[in-house]
C-alpha cells in the first residue's frame, strides 16, 4: 500500500532546470524504443513485465524512469543492454541506440556495443564491482578491451576518471579492491568505470538508493555536473521523485511494464493527469506532517504480470475507474507539448 500526503504537497521545480532546445528536441533521438515487450519465459506462466513500450531519448538529455517496485524500470534499462538471460527471456520490437539495433546484435557486436556506446551504472557496486581485482585492474581492463591503448596511457585515463568524479588521494584509491572503500566512494568508482570508454548513453539503475541523505545529494549532483560536461544522454531508473526532478529533463512513469504518463519535467510535476502519476506525487513525506493527519494512499496492490487485465492494469486501484476501463487498453493521448499520459478522457478531465 502506497501512502500519500494531500495533493498540496508536490515537489519544487528549480527555476534553472535545464529543457531541451527545439533544435535538440527535432534531432534523430539517439534512443529510440518501438513496442517493447520483455517476457520472462521461465516457470507455468511467463510473465510479461515490458509491454509494448514506446519511449525515446535524445543527445545531451536526462530522462527519468519512476514507479514502484516491479513497475518494470530496472527491466527497460536492462533491456538495452541485454542484460537478461537469454534462454529464458523474450524481447519484442526494436531498440536502437546511435543507430544499431541492438536487437540484433551478435555477442561480438554486444560486446563493442557495451562500455563504449552504453554504458550502466547499477544499483549495488559491491556486486557490480569484481571482488578479487583492484580498481585499477578493472577500469584498465575495460579501456584496453575497447581502444588500442598502452597500460600506462589506460592507467592515466583512469587516474583522471578517478579525479574527475572527486575520489581523494585518487592514486593510492586506485590500487584499492572495492571492499576496502566506502558506499560513496565505490558509487563514485563506478560511475568512473561507467565513464571509462567514453559512452553516449549512460544507465543509471537507482545509483543512490544504498547511499544515506547526505551522499546521495554529492552523488546526483555529480552526475548532473558530468553529464552536462560530457553531453551524455541518460537514463536515470529511480524511486525518488526528487532525486528525478534534481536531474531529469523528462520524466516517463512507469506502472505494470507500461508508460502511463510522460512529459517534461515542470509540466508534468506541476499538472499530473494521470491518477497514478498524482498518487505517486502525494506519497512523499514532504514539509512538516501534522500529528493526528491522516494520510490518503492507493488502495490495493500492482497487478499480477503474469495474469494482466484486459483493460487498464491500474483500474483496480484507480478512484477514478469506470467499466470501460476494465475491458479496453486506455489510448495514449497529447495533453500538450511532449506531455503524454494513457487514460481515458473522463480521468484526465476529472485531475486537470
Amino acid at each position: 500500500m502506497v501512502k500519500a500526503l494531500p495533493a498540496t504537497s508536490t515537489p519544487k521545480v528549480a527555476p534553472e532546470m535545464s529543457t531541451l532546445t527545439s533544435a535538440t528536441a527535432d534531432a534523430e533521438p539517439l534512443v529510440t524504443i518501438r513496442e517493447l515487450s520483455v517476457t520472462f519465459t521461465r516457470g507455468v506462466r511467463p510473465v510479461q513485465a515490458v509491454s509494448n513500450l514506446h519511449l525515446r531519448v535524445h543527445r545531451g538529455e536526462v530522462l527519468a524512469l519512476i514507479g514502484e517496485s516491479g513497475s518494470g524500470k530496472s527491466v527497460t534499462l536492462r533491456s538495452l543492454l541485454r542484460l537478461h538471460p537469454p534462454r529464458q527471456t523474450r524481447l519484442e520490437g526494436q531498440i536502437k541506440v546511435a543507430g544499431q539495433d541492438i536487437l540484433e546484435l551478435d555477442s561480438a557486436g554486444l560486446s563493442r556495443y557495451r562500455g563504449a556506446v552504453a554504458s550502466m551504472i547499477f544499483q549495488e557496486p559491491l556486486l557490480a564491482l569484481d571482488p578479487v581485482f583492484t580498481l585499477e585492474r578493472q577500469i584498465t581492463e575495460a579501456i584496453a578491451r575497447h581502444e588500442p591503448t598502452s597500460q600506462a596511457q589506460a592507467r592515466a585515463r583512469a587516474l583522471e576518471l578517478f579525479e574527475r568524479v572527486r575520489i581523494p588521494s585518487p592514486a593510492r584509491r586506485l590500487r584499492a579492491y572495492p571492499h576496502e572503500m566506502s558506499g560513496g566512494m565505490r558509487q563514485r568508482a563506478m560511475i568512473a568505470l561507467a565513464l571509462a570508454c567514453r559512452p553516449q548513453l549512460l544507465l543509471a539503475d537507482e545509483p543512490t538508493t544504498a547511499l544515506d541523505a547526505t551522499v546521495q545529494i554529492q552523488i546526483l549532483l555529480l552526475l548532473r555536473e558530468l553529464q552536462r560536461e560530457l553531453g551524455l544522454a541518460v537514463i536515470f531508473v529511480t524511486h525518488d521523485i526528487g532525486a528525478a526532478v534534481e536531474v531529469a529533463d523528462r520524466i516517463a512513469v512507469m506502472y505494470a511494464g507500461q508508460i502511463v504518463e510522460e512529459g517534461p519535467v515542470r509540466s508534468l510535476i506541476r499538472q499530473p493527469r494521470h491518477p497514478y502519476t498524482q498518487a505517486l506525487l502525494t506519497s512523499r513525506a514532504h514539509g512538516a506532517i501534522t500529528k493526528g493527519l491522516r494520510l490518503s494512499t492507493i488502495a490495493g496492490s500492482p497487478p499480477d504480470l503474469s495474469a494482466l487485465p484486459p483493460g487498464c492494469a491500474f483500474a483496480e486501484r484507480c478512484r477514478f475507474k469506470q467499466d470501460i476501463c476494465e475491458q479496453r487498453q486506455p489510448p495514449q493521448q497529447t495533453v500538450n507539448e511532449g506531455h503524454l499520459v494513457r487514460c481515458i478522457d473522463t480521468a484526465i478531465k476529472s485531475t486537470s
